[in-house]
């Protein structure tokens, strides 16, 4: 650090001799690179993991079953709409995403709204989960939640607002069981998993052919698939920008305490990977990204088929004009796929897939187009 003080001090005094050399441009550039720089190593050296806080909203967990957690967020209005919300989020990454800031929350903003807003955690799966299934997680976990919600709530049937993997398994869940569901909110689902331009495609084996990766080989060798090894497949989907580029960036905003703080978020639920129970992932990436069985209708949880023809009840469809992860053609392609006639709106916003849970227009946007759908339809 004193180092780098002595930096700064030297090339200040030498700047007239650099300007008469011509280099007095680039010498700007040097010292107001390595004040940042220092600026932000005193933030840095100010901070500590308890600084980087994740879910801000106040929560209750209101059931558990094994590792899985139902929470309730605390309402903050009077008389919030009487069907409840339940947040299904991705078994890959942690749920907090939907609440990971203040100001820029999700779920925060739908309290706001007058929703009352439960969340299922899904947890850390350890080596005893392996043999854990679709079935398990869709007719075992998530319906019991919903059992609860409707218990708790004196309610018939819930909405489901489903995120990523999550959307996917609420499409799969609201067809099983559809009298549990009065509305369904899918935001960055992937529905066609062979659209051109999804680049998760090829950890399935659909862009490079099925012999790309051996599902049965993987989850036979390693039981559950390592978190780790999962957020290295979507690190390397944009390698320069995400694993490069952004930390070249990380000076420009080291002095700002409050944008490093966000970073730091960000970088904290990135790294915060679940492992994948076994059985679970194999039948996901085989049955979904490498047979694209969602749109056929042949997927089975466990003896029961999934048919998308199935999905009555309204649903409101969101998804990421510049989604690298899940392209905009697969969420679209479910209104291909549902009865005719159906209640049916998409909404789209001018981001990346990340965009739809961080941005600030998207959250000045997003859940009041979420609260007015549903108030309609209440």
């Amino acid at each position: 650090m004193f180092l780098l003080f002595f930096i700064v001090h030297w090339l200040k005094i030498m700047l007239p001799f650099f300007a008469q050399m011509g280099m007095e441009e680039n010498l700007h550039e040097t010292l107001d690179f390595t004040e940042k720089f220092l600026s932000g190593l005193e933030n840095l050296q100010g901070l500590n993991e308890d600084d980087i806080q994740v879910g801000f909203t106040p929560k209750e967990a209101i059931y558990q079953e094994d590792k899985v957690v139902l929470y309730r967020f605390q309402p903050v209005v009077e008389n919030p709409l009487p069907v409840p919300v339940l947040i299904v989020y991705a078994l890959v990454n942690r749920p907090y995403m939907v609440d990971l800031q203040e100001g820029r929350s999700l779920v925060a903003n739908l309290l706001k709204l007058g929703l009352d807003v439960y969340l299922i955690d899904w947890g850390y799966p350890s080596r005893g989960d392996r043999w854990l299934t679709l079935e398990d997680h869709l007719c075992g976990y998530l319906n019991n939640c919903v059992d609860v919600i409707c218990q708790r709530s004196q309610q018939e049937k819930i909405t489901l607002l489903g995120v990523c993997q999550g959307g996917t398994f609420s499409l799969c869940y609201a067809s099983l069981f559809p009298e549990k569901v009065k509305s369904l909110v899918v935001m960055v689902a992937p529905v066609d998993f062979e659209q051109p331009g999804t680049l998760l495609n090829a950890r399935g084996g659909c862009t490079l052919g099925a012999e790309a990766v051996d599902i049965d080989l993987m989850v036979d060798a390693m039981g559950n698939i390592p978190g780790d090894y999962l957020n290295l497949e979507f690190l390397m989907l944009k390698p320069l920008q995400l694993g490069y580029q952004k930390y070249l960036d990380v000076p420009n905003i080291m002095g700002d305490e409050a944008k490093l703080l966000n970073f730091l978020r960000m970088e904290k639920w990135i790294f915060d990977s679940p492992d994948q129970a076994g059985e679970t992932y194999r039948q996901f990436l085989k049955d979904f990204y490498q047979q694209n069985k969602l749109i056929k209708g042949e997927v089975m949880i466990g003896d029961r088929r999934v048919d998308l023809h199935h999905l009555t009840m309204p649903i409101l469809n969101l998804y990421a004009e510049k989604d690298h992860l899940v392209a905009p053609a697969s969420s679209l392609a479910l209104g291909e796929y549902l009865p005719e006639n159906s209640d049916y709106t998409v909404q789209s916003f001018p981001v990346g897939h990340i965009g739809m849970y961080v941005s600030g227009k998207v959250q000045r946007d997003l859940p009041p187009a979420i609260a007015q759908w549903l108030s309609e339809r209440q």
